[in-house]
């Protein structure tokens, strides 16, 4: 009995020192500078019982000069349902041409760059009428230390896929073979970036939805239950957000209800609803706002056939298993 208090009170500790350290605070946040501009966004509160929504941000700070904040790289909202037990990943694609409160319309990966996280999670629930509750925003050298926290990846590659880019001293090359791979965090980082190929971006954002729903899968094994106190203090420099200690112990909790294939991962904006333009000579995507989130009303208004059941699969949800 001593011994089980013991591990108890330690997994406690870990967990509550992780959540205090990664939780954005005023004197220590990359997002300072855009701490006095007002109040940007004010997050509604979650009870608990009702979905909740957090924006996923992976920002690329290769080659920025000190205090200098990227656009993002990977824009994401994880929307989970504590009552039906079920999820959405949905993917933003980060040309999308939108209007950035109080600065016009950019692409929505600028958002982060004019005025932190809060301009951000204003910017995506405006676009997509989800209200966005909470952010977590990390880097590559985060993606690396979480994928080389958990022991890696067993992941089938679908194509072969390479690309050099002197501009890095070639650090961030992507070579990777067609076949099952155990993807380390540089390797898995190489997977999820490349877009060298004719649906450049659209084909990066499901990759995307899919290996992260990879990285839920694996969290969720007993081997990284074990390891999770080591796991969060690998992490921990890396990653920045709003969620109060309370809020990640409750949405730890509905993370390991949920299976992992109840989880469906969305593009945003859909195919059928994107338009291919071209703002000043560069191209974007536009977007209806109106009819997007009309699209995304009607996937939360859809109902579970039996009990809890999982919504039907996409294509972007299968197994990190060889499809073939």
């Amino acid at each position: 009995m001593l011994a089980l208090l013991g591990v108890s009170g330690y997994y406690a500790y870990s967990i509550w020192h992780f959540a205090d350290d990664i939780k954005s605070k005023p004197e220590t946040s990359r997002f300072k500078k855009f701490q006095n501009q007002g109040e940007v966004y004010q997050p509604p509160k979650w009870e608990g019982t009702e979905r909740v929504n957090i924006l996923l941000m992976g920002g690329d700070s290769r080659g920025l000069r000190k205090n200098e904040i990227p656009r993002s790289d990977t824009i994401m909202i994880a929307s989970l349902d504590p009552v039906g037990k079920t999820a959405y990943l949905f993917s933003i694609l980060r040309d999308t041409y939108t209007e950035i409160p109080g600065h016009d319309h950019e692409r929505i990966n600028a958002a982060i760059t004019l005025g932190g996280p809060d301009l951000a999670m204003k910017t995506v629930t405006q676009l997509t009428g989800i209200p966005i509750q909470y952010y977590v925003y990390t880097d590559f050298k985060g993606f690396i230390e979480l994928i080389d926290a958990i022991g890696g990846i067993d992941y089938y590659v679908e194509k072969d896929m390479k690309y050099s880019d002197a501009a890095d001293d070639h650090v961030y090359d992507i070579n990777l073979k067609k076949g099952m791979q155990h993807l380390d965090g540089n390797t898995a980082l190489q997977y999820v970036r490349f877009r060298h190929d004719a649906m450049s971006d659209f084909a990066r954002t499901e990759r995307q939805r899919k290996f992260l729903q990879a990285i839920g899968y694996k969290l969720q094994t007993t081997y990284s239950l074990i390891k999770l106190p080591q796991i969060l203090d690998r992490v921990k420099p890396y990653i920045e957000t709003n969620l109060t200690i309370m809020d990640m112990l409750k949405l730890s909790a509905l993370g390991f209800e949920i299976r992992s294939d109840a989880v469906e991962g969305i593009q945003l904006p859909p195919t059928q609803l994107l338009r291919d333009e071209k703002i000043g000579g560069a191209a974007v995507i536009g977007v209806n706002e109106r009819e997007l989130q009309k699209f995304v009303e009607k996937l939360f208004s859809r109902k579970p056939e039996n009990g809890n059941e999982p919504p039907a699969k996409s294509q972007s949800n299968q197994s990190q298993s060889n499809p073939q």
